[in-house]
């Protein structure tokens, strides 16, 4: 469970990192990144619900000025959301328990995070198009958003669960790629599929985020990356070499 990661984006309640800490002290994680916090974490609210046995976790957390630097070294990441549907919130969607096996596979080759939002918008769509899974919990229509401590118990406990049913059965992976490798391979692969033409026109956001999700949830290790890479290059450079470049008129 220490190869998991929980990153809470833009926290605004104190009262929540301490919850939150003493949840992942009862589920065994240990590795807390705050994005740019708007709660301070280190004040008495934070601390009292923290509780003895969390604060040392608490104050120990990482504090980060963005969430690229936050998933940086993670080899798979998970957003959570009550919001899905629509371009970027329909990919990859299931319940704790449909993703938790994911997770806890790529924590064979890994750190993976789990992304809370802050408490009164959640992650917006450029912080979930970041993550390769998303979790939505399955609240009644009338009320669904979790307060974010309960969101991170519900999560984590699931994830465990499904670790100890496996541990030790799990089968070895190769090395996942790191985040911040990934983000680089997905940026020339959208400069490439942008120089054939593929991504011309109003679709082409949606297209690259179903491609990011359709090659992020396969987990791919530093020489699938460097694969990709070469691809994308060799896109661009026969889109240089032929010289006549799709329009978007030609986009249909």
């Amino acid at each position: 469970m220490h190869a998991l990661r929980v990153v809470l984006v833009r926290t605004e309640i104190a009262g929540n990192l301490g919850s939150v800490a003493r949840i992942m002290g009862n589920m065994g994680s240990r590795d807390l990144v705050l994005v740019a916090p708007v709660a301070d974490p280190a004040s008495e609210q934070a601390e009292t619900m923290a509780t003895h046995h969390a604060r040392e976790l608490l104050r120990s957390a990482r504090v980060v000025p963005d969430l690229a630097s936050a998933l940086a070294d993670c080899v798979s990441s998970v957003a959570t959301s009550a919001i899905i549907g629509g371009q970027f919130r329909r990919q990859n969607v299931g319940t704790p328990e449909q993703i938790a096996p994911a997770v806890v596979g790529a924590m064979n080759s890994g750190v993976v995070a789990l992304v809370f939002g802050p408490e009164p918008t959640g992650l917006d769509n450029d912080e979930v198009t970041r993550c390769h899974f998303q979790i939505h919990i399955p609240t009644d229509s009338a009320h669904m958003a979790l307060n974010l401590a309960q969101a991170v118990a519900v999560c984590l406990y699931e994830v465990r669960r499904v670790w100890l049913s496996t541990s030790g059965r799990t089968p070895a992976r190769d090395e996942g790629a790191p985040i911040a490798d990934q983000d680089r391979m997905f940026a020339e692969l959208e400069r490439g599929l942008d120089a054939i033409g593929y991504l011309r026109g109003h679709r082409g956001p949606a297209l690259m985020h179903a491609i990011r999700h359709l090659i992020g949830r396969a987990g791919p290790s530093p020489m699938e990356v460097n694969l990709m890479l070469g691809m994308a290059r060799q896109l661009r450079w026969i889109a240089d070499k032929a010289g006549n470049l799709p329009t978007e008129d030609a986009e249909e």
